[in-house]
């Protein structure tokens, strides 16, 4: 089988990807280096690492937010590292679902109006944007609370909106940078029963960047970022 084919039936894999800065005294900073790795359909990959190791900076380039300085992305099969950006944006917006540790939802609009906006931008019709965000709602349990807006929500109801938009194009994966970050230990808890229960009802591609050990114990492979690299984590 050629790579070409291989990288097809893959939902996300990333192929031997650098990201480095220049400093403000002008040295060259190394984040990643030689980072690879192949996500299959359905798998949940944890990476763990210390607080500057580099895990915000792989998951951006992963989710397409940015380029590599080396190295490819690719995205069901398609590297994306060499899209035009109009082409990566819609990528991100139809392939991609993206949670992260504060919910950066639309303080004007109500939970089903957040839900709904990545499938209007994807070209869906109001009405089917809608049925789809009114169905994930009740996945995530908040059916009764389609007509708050965020500040009328708690944290934890703000972060399952959160994942409801982040699914609302039924995306090839699932990226979650720090999610239950920001959330007490029961609240945290039962969001990482919905995330994991909804991966497994939708057979979907997760990569969760952690320092939760819990969460990260729910995912079939634990990875370490280490010195730019990802190498296989102990479980506790």
């Amino acid at each position: 089988m050629s790579d070409e084919s291989a990288s097809a039936e893959l939902p996300l894999e990333a192929r031997d990807l650098a990201m480095s800065y220049t400093g403000g005294d002008g040295s060259t900073i190394e984040v990643l280096r030689g980072v690879t790795l192949a996500l299959a359909r359905g798998e949940a990959v944890a990476v763990t690492g210390a607080s500057g190791a580099g895990k915000s900076t792989l998951l951006h380039l992963l989710g397409a937010l940015d380029r590599p300085t080396s190295g490819a992305v690719f995205v069901g099969g398609r590297d994306v590292s060499r899209l035009e950006e109009d082409d990566l944006a819609a990528v991100r917006n139809r392939q991609i679902g993206f949670v992260f540790q504060f919910h950066h939802l639309l303080r004007e609009f109500t939970a089903i109006e957040n839900v709904m906006m990545p499938a209007l931008l994807a070209g869906h019709s109001f009405d089917e944007a809608r049925k789809r965000a009114r169905g994930l709602l009740g996945e995530v349990g908040l059916e009764r609370r389609e007509a708050h807006k965020p500040r009328q929500l708690s944290g934890g109801e703000q972060q399952r909106v959160a994942v409801a938009r982040a699914l609302v194009n039924e995306p090839l994966v699932l990226l979650a940078d720090e999610p239950s970050g920001n959330l007490d230990t029961q609240t945290s808890e039962r969001l990482h029963d919905l995330l994991f229960g909804l991966r497994t009802q939708r057979l979907l591609s997760l990569v969760v960047v952690t320092h939760n050990a819990d969460l990260a114990g729910r995912a079939d492979r634990m990875l370490r970022l280490q010195d730019g690299r990802l190498q296989p984590a102990t479980r506790v």
